[in-house]
């Protein structure tokens, strides 16, 4: 994540948390993360997790999409944000013996329409860089998969996840031999 953009950040989780009169320990309480941390994050001396990150704008009370809205790093890109399969918090329910959780993403949902897709790409599937009207969230269920965004790509290992604002031109390449397949959920804003 750049500099600038962790500062953005770090601002706005700040600017909101005041306007909405919510104190540091009370945004700790209600993110479910130490008095410490948010007052690192909010001061850009700590880069927070995408689940904490997420938890603490829930906590805000604030749609995703708001959140990071007009977010612009110095090159104009917006952020993407990566989640290996290996950071995936874990968690337990009472009275569930054999369940194993891992939050992946979690979203508030306000005034926006929600698509959950199964995508499969062959080995040699081809598209130009797209644009979308939605937050991205993608899941890799298996294979391996480079995403193409302008001059940057990424690539993710089955397990892997990532959010990105669909705006920016992007395209998904299946870099084995056999199928990929991943979870892709699209968060659509309501235009007022």
């Amino acid at each position: 994540m750049e500099e600038d953009i962790l500062i953005q950040i770090s601002n706005r989780i700040k600017e909101r948390r005041r306007e909405k009169n919510i104190t540091v320990q009370e945004l700790a309480i209600r993110a479910n993360v130490s008095k410490g941390l948010i007052s690192q994050i909010e001061n850009s001396r700590t880069i927070p997790s995408l689940m904490v990150l997420i938890d603490i704008i829930k906590a805000l009370e604030i749609d995703l999409n708001e959140f990071f809205k007009d977010i612009r790093s110095k090159t104009e890109h917006l952020p993407i944000l990566i989640k290996r399969k290996a950071d995936y918090e874990r968690f337990e329910k009472e009275h569930a013996v054999g369940f194993h959780y891992q939050r992946v993403f979690t979203q508030s949902i306000t005034q926006s329409t929600v698509d959950i897709v199964l995508l499969e790409l062959e080995p040699d599937a081809v598209r130009p860089l797209v644009e979308t009207d939605a937050f991205e969230y993608k899941y890799i269920l298996q294979g391996e998969v480079e995403y193409q965004f302008n001059d940057d790509s990424i690539i993710l290992y089955q397990g892997d996840s990532m959010l990105f604002d669909g705006c920016i031109p992007h395209t998904p390449k299946n870099l084995g031999k056999t199928t990929a397949s991943m979870l892709a959920v699209y968060f659509f804003e309501e235009k007022k």
